[in-house]
């Protein structure tokens, strides 16, 4: 059964083709159970703040005008989808954060999925972040799909991410979320699921510092280490060792290069959510992975994951 039958579906106004509309129908037209689609929409204009010649009142009226113009944009969007049957309805909100409009949806409507297409690299094909994508990645309570313009075509590839590194507890189960997601994606399209680690190069550092290191050794060593633990997994999660892929090099280049050789159609990662100032020094490895895929990405918070959006947590 789909785990994914409440959507949220960012709606974007700027452009006629809405693909993550299109990859929610997919969802509802494939699903087992009833699927609820959500188009959600937060505009806002700042000219409207700042008319001094204009009252409260008037800028208001103001507002509920330019609000009742989408909504009824929207009506229209929906009308073009209401001979399938779909169950869509809408939502549009002034804001000038979209992403905490999104996220406090999210929360009020119970949503179990948030699709949003994000924009596309026209040379390199690859999918460029805009800020309220990294805002939804770091504090969406639920996955996060980001979409980009292609179908999903039956009997297709899903390469999840995972780190089998025994540096970090929560690894393991965040690993095993993430394959059952990838399995549960897999029924719903027809695909096959692929796993895929990277573990580290050799320290340059160590190697001139130490003229006794072997670094042929230790390379040797560590990808022994994270092959075992590969195997581990895959066994584990009933995966064909044809489908596991560990290799060396830095994630954000390892999983790119994968997803291209294998032309997967959808990307499982974990990411942490890390918020702050740790997030702008030492950023998100979904992030920087995400820059470089020019496929879907489905983007999942480790278990106990706490938004700071949640209602009883505040802004932090």
């Amino acid at each position: 059964m789909n785990r994914y039958t409440n959507l949220l579906v960012a709606i974007d106004p700027d452009h006629e083709e809405q693909p993550a509309l299109s990859r929610a129908m997919d969802i509802a037209r494939k699903s087992s159970a009833p699927v609820k689609i959500t188009l959600f929409l937060a505009i806002y204009d700042f000219s409207y703040e700042m008319t001094s010649m204009l009252s409260a009142e008037e800028r208001q009226a103001m507002r509920a005008g330019v609000l009742k113009q989408r909504e009824e944009w929207i009506d229209s969007v929906v009308e073009q989808n209401a001979s399938e049957g779909l169950d869509i309805v809408k939502h549009v909100v002034w804001h000038n954060r979209p992403y905490e409009s999104m996220i406090a949806k999210v929360f009020d409507g119970d949503h179990d999925l948030l699709i949003k297409a994000t924009h596309q690299h026209d040379k390199l094909g690859s999918l460029i972040f805009t800020p309220t994508d990294w805002h939804l990645l770091r504090k969406c309570p639920c996955p996060v799909l980001l979409v980009k313009e292609h179908s999903w075509p039956e009997n297709g590839k899903i390469l999840t991410a995972v780190n089998v590194s025994s540096e970090n507890e929560t690894h393991e189960p965040l690993n095993d979320k993430l394959i059952d997601e990838a399995k549960a994606m897999s029924k719903l399209l027809t695909a096959e699921v692929n796993l895929v680690n990277a573990y580290p190069a050799t320290p340059v550092n160590v190697t001139i510092e130490l003229p006794e290191f072997d670094p042929a050794s230790y390379t040797d060593a560590v990808r022994g280490h994270h092959l075992l633990q590969m195997k581990a997994l895959r066994q584990k999660h009933s995966i064909d060792e044809e489908q596991t892929f560990c290799m060396e090099g830095l994630p954000e280049d390892v999983i790119p290069a994968v997803a291209k050789e294998l032309d997967a159609e959808l990307v499982i990662l974990g990411t942490t959510g890390r918020v702050g100032l740790s997030a702008i020094f030492i950023g998100n490895t979904a992030e920087h992975t995400i820059d470089q895929l020019n496929c879907d990405v489905l983007a999942i918070k480790p278990d106990g994951y706490v938004s700071p959006l949640a209602p009883n947590v505040g802004l932090g």
